[in-house]
């Protein structure tokens, strides 16, 4: 077949397939559109998630009449005062969006600019379909109606209703996001969906399209190196989500979805969230245009830096400089449904006693523990042998009274307050000066574990404290082999192993930081992450999940009881731990309810 110059509107059409792929990318466009027209409010309307109708209004400069004309053909821009393509400072060009989105839905174009008379232009498919006055304040109106009605072939492929206003709603968070300078309005099916208002401060802006707890438990970033600069909002580790929906990343105030930035907040996060949590950030990076390239995605959702490196070492620099600047902040939001568990109940009449009256438990007093031959001491006996789970419908508990030798510490003092009390022989209550605050033992001193190991191996290596009697460990040969091959590596770490036969490792001393813990669970764990290693990689530069590892294997397990010092004791060390907030696994290792949530939980507000 001979070659063909294919004609105008098939042109148009295939133009279109690289800008609008569904409501979302044409509502993408208009909007950025507006903003580089200089408005300040911007107002949008959807109906059916913008199959049938997506209406973008705004108050900045308008189009002559001449001008509208011109916009409505290919490649003709006011974006571009010369050639430098390179140069381009603006979200995109507002010639190649609208002929575009025109070939393929009815388009109607209002305009005025201030001064002068407005007018009105009307684009059915590609075919003009009619002009004329139009009366509308200054600024521009813009009409995008039965998107791909007439190419079936790609209205089949367009997602529900719902789906597609969710893609739109994403849109418009993100362009609002970077520029809280513009007040936004979204109204869907017509409903008000989303408000925000000019002159917002920028946190403020983002906690009101993100997550409003996001004031409470984010963390502010403001970082620059070498003409590039980072700010933005950081949410606490604990303060997580399932997807990475909720990470919203900027360049030089354009939205996009770059991997190689989402490669660094990943990074940046690494060890303090789960594998299947994703942090919580908006992020905005100033980069001088001559380092960055924004023209290699058709719709600029990708950018090219010139100096990837520098910049992927600012980000991660910057967040973990600001949440080790967050110290032992947790995120603090207890669950709706954990709080509706704090119900009052009716009062059952008095029954006879059935836990009969004994004598005070002493200091180091537990269940199941000697010290008490009545009854329920018998009772408790026998069903902690049987289930040794701690539990919230356990038992009733046993006060414990400790001699105060000493004057007990002052709550003003420590953020995290003072410990008063252990629950379920899992949880540490402590009373601080602006609520109370409830810690999960295991967890936070798992992270304290971890952090001195790392320090450890920041100054030359871990001390090894010598097993008694040498303890043989059975594993599969590939296991043995992984571990043989790593054990210098593992010696500055303090696990000390050798090879005891094809399937076993003789292990000789364990780190000194993790006491007598589970020496076969450790070096098991151990053998397993090794499994997942890349051969090439040192165990150094996988520090973290050496080092998280062991940390889990040598915290203080949930179970055990604690005397009020070494409540007190973790508490103190807490304080002054970076990311003790967190656990190696993302989860908080403690929460606070404040006076006024008890308050309501017993009625008071």
């Amino acid at each position: 077949m001979s070659i063909r110059r294919l004609p105008e509107h098939l042109v148009n059409r295939i133009a279109a397939g690289e800008v609008v792929e569904r409501p979302a990318s044409a509502l993408k466009e208009l909007v950025e559109n507006a903003i580089d027209a200089g408005a300040s409010r911007i107002s949008i309307r959807l109906v059916a998630g913008g199959t049938e109708l997506v209406e973008v209004t705004d108050d900045g400069c308008g189009m002559a009449r001449d001008d509208m004309a011109l916009a409505l053909e290919r490649h003709a821009t006011s974006k571009l005062p010369d050639e430098a393509i390179e140069a381009v400072a603006t979200l995109g060009f507002r010639g190649e969006a609208l002929p575009s989105i025109a070939s393929v839905a009815r388009l109607s174009l209002e305009s005025r600019v201030s001064g002068a008379e407005g007018w009105s232009r009307i684009v059915d498919n590609g075919d003009l379909a009619g002009e004329g006055p139009a009366a509308i304040p200054p600024g521009t109106r813009v009409r995008v109606e039965a998107l791909f009605e007439r190419v079936p072939a790609r209205r089949k492929f367009l997602r529900s209703a719902r789906s597609e206003y969710a893609a739109s709603l994403d849109v418009v968070k993100r362009l609002a996001m970077a520029r809280p300078d513009i007040g936004f309005t979204l109204e869907h099916d017509g409903r008000r969906v989303l408000t925000v208002l000019a002159g917002e401060m920028l946190p403020d802006r983002v906690a009101a399209l993100t997550d409003r707890g996001l004031v409470e438990n984010g963390i502010g970033i403001d970082l620059e190196r070498d003409g590039v600069r980072l700010g933005g909002v950081a949410g606490l580790p604990t303060f997580n989500r399932g997807i990475a929906d909720h990470q919203y990343l900027f360049v030089n105030g354009r939205p996009v979805k770059d991997r190689l930035l989402a490669g660094a907040v990943r990074g940046a996060y690494a060890e303090l969230l789960a594998r299947d949590r994703h942090a919580v950030v908006a992020l905005f990076l100033d980069v001088p245009g001559e380092l960055v390239d924004v023209n290699v995605h058709p719709a600029k959702t990708e950018v090219r830096f010139r100096d990837p490196a520098l910049v992927r070492g600012l980000i991660v620099s910057g967040l973990r400089r600001a949440l080790d600047a967050a110290g032992h902040r947790s995120a603090q939001r207890p669950e709706v449904a954990a709080l509706e568990l704090w119900q009052s109940e009716p009062v059952a009449p008095a029954e006879p006693r059935l836990w009969q009256s004994g004598p005070v438990a002493t200091a180091g007093s537990g269940w199941g523990e000697e010290g008490s031959n009545t009854a329920e001491t018998d009772f408790v006996h026998s069903h902690a042998l049987h289930d040794r789970r701690p539990s919230f419908t356990a038992p009733p508990p046993q006060a414990r009274a400790e001699a105060a030798y000493q004057p007990p510490p002052q709550i003003e003092r420590h953020p995290l307050g003072v410990a008063r009390g252990q629950v379920a022989r899992t949880y540490i209550v402590a009373e601080a000066e602006d609520g109370l605050v409830l810690v999960d033992q295991h967890a936070a001193h798992e992270r304290l574990v971890l952090e001195r190991m790392r320090n450890a191996m920041a100054g030359g290596g871990v001390a090894s404290q010598a097993l008694l009697l040498a303890e043989v460990i059975e594993l599969d040969e590939p296991a043995c082999d992984r571990l043989e091959a790593r054990a210098a590596e593992l010696a500055e770490f303090g696990l000390d192993l050798d090879r005891f036969g094809p399937r076993a490792m003789l292990v000789r001393g364990v780190p000194a930081l993790l006491g007598q813990g589970d020496v076969v669970g450790l070096v098991t764990d151990i053998a397993d992450e090794l499994a997942a290693f890349d051969e090439a990689l040192s165990l150094k530069e996988r520090i973290d999940h050496v080092a998280a590892t062991m940390a889990c294997h040598g915290s203080v397990r949930a179970g055990r009881v604690l005397s009020v010092a070494e409540m007190n004791a973790l508490l103190r060390e807490m304080e002054v731990t970076p990311h003790s907030g967190q656990c190696n696994h993302g989860r908080p290792t403690w929460v606070k309810l404040a006076h006024g949530d008890i308050e309501k939980l017993f009625g008071r507000r």
